[in-house]
C-alpha cells in the first residue's frame, strides 16, 4: 500500500482539529483519580465532550455510545479488573476505537493481568513513555521487546524515547492502530511510517496528569480520526500548548492554567504546521 504524502497527512492532522471543534464528540474515560479533573478539561479545551466512569456496565454503555474511550491504569480500583476487560471488549464489538495508558505497568498483579488480557482487543492508540511503551511489548510476547529496557520507575521512564522504537514499531503492526511515545522528543507510528515531534515544555512534568490528559485528548481526536492522525494531533497540539504556555506562566500552577488556555485557542492550522521529521519505520 501506497503510505500519503507527508503533506497530505499534515492535511488530516488539521481537518482532525477542525472537525472536533465543529462536532463535540464524546470520549469517555476510565481514568486516572488523580487527575480526572485535568483529563476533562483538557478534552473540553479541544472541542470534545468528557465523561467519567468507572463500573463495569458504564464502561460497556459509554463505549456504545462515545465516538472513542479512554482507559487508563493509573490508580486501580479492584472493580477494574471487571471494568476493564468488559470495556475493552465492548469497544471491539461496536467498533469503536479506544486508548490505552499503561500508566505504571509492572506495578502489581492485578495492572499486570489487565494489560495481558487487553491485548484480545487492541487499543487503538497505546500511549505512554518509552519504559511503559517497551514493558507492554513484553507482556503481549512481540519480538521486538528485546531492546530490554529497564522498566518504569513508579509512573516515571528510565528508557529513552529511541530504545523504545522498535517496541512502539511492534505494537502498532501487531494492534494495526498506532503508539506514541512521550519524551523530550515524542516519537509516534502506525508501524509503517515513524514520526518526530518537537516541543513542550519541562513544565510540563511538574504538573501531575499531562500524560494522562494526552491520552484523553488523543481519544477524542480518535473520534473522528484513524489512529496515526488523532495521536499525531493530540501529540503536537500538547506540544505547541506546552510551550506556550511555558512562555506565559510564572511556576507549575500558573502553567496549567495557561496550557488549557493556550489549548483551546489552537488553530488547525497550528497543530499542522508543527515541526515533524517523518521516516519509514
Amino acid at each position: 500500500m501506497t503510505r500519503i504524502t507527508e503533506a497530505e497527512q499534515r492535511g488530516l492532522v488539521a481537518a482532525a482539529v477542525r472537525e472536533v471543534r465543529a462536532t463535540n464528540p464524546l470520549a469517555p474515560s476510565i481514568t486516572n483519580t488523580v487527575t480526572q479533573n485535568f483529563v476533562a478539561n483538557a478534552q473540553l479545551a479541544v472541542g470534545g465532550s468528557a465523561a467519567m466512569v468507572y463500573l463495569p456496565d458504564e464502561g460497556e454503555c459509554v463505549a456504545a455510545l462515545g465516538g472513542a474511550v479512554y482507559i487508563n491504569l493509573g490508580t486501580l480500583l479492584p472493580v477494574y479488573e471487571e471494568t476493564v476487560p468488559r470495556t475493552a471488549r465492548a469497544c471491539a464489538e461496536a467498533a469503536k476505537p479506544w486508548v490505552l495508558d499503561p500508566v505504571g505497568v509492572g506495578i502489581g498483579s492485578l495492572r499486570t493481568e489487565l494489560i495481558r488480557a487487553v491485548k484480545a482487543w487492541p487499543a487503538a492508540i497505546v500511549r505512554g513513555n518509552a519504559s511503559e511503551i517497551i514493558a507492554v511489548a513484553e507482556l503481549w510476547g512481540l519480538d521486538a521487546a528485546a531492546d530490554n529496557g529497564r522498566g518504569p520507575r513508579g509512573v516515571d521512564a528510565t528508557d529513552s524515547v529511541e530504545a523504545a522504537r522498535a517496541a512502539a514499531v511492534a505494537i502498532a503492526r501487531f494492534s494495526g492502530g498506532a503508539v506514541a511515545v512521550s519524551g523530550p522528543t515524542d516519537l509516534v507510528t502506525d508501524g509503517a511510517v515513524v514520526v518526530r515531534a518537537e516541543g513542550g515544555s519541562p513544565l510540563m512534568c511538574s504538573v501531575t496528569g499531562s500524560g494522562c490528559s494526552l491520552g484523553g485528548v488523543a481519544a477524542v481526536y480518535a473520534c473522528v480520526a484513524d489512529p496515526l492522525t488523532a495521536a499525531l494531533a493530540a501529540t503536537v497540539a500538547y506540544n505547541r500548548a506546552g510551550a506556550q504556555a511555558a512562555e506565559r506562566c510564572s511556576g507549575p500552577g500558573s502553567f496549567q492554567v495557561a496550557f488549557l488556555d493556550a489549548l483551546a485557542a489552537l488553530t488547525p492550522e497550528e497543530v499542522a504546521d508543527a515541526p515533524l521529521a517523518f521516516e519509514e519505520a
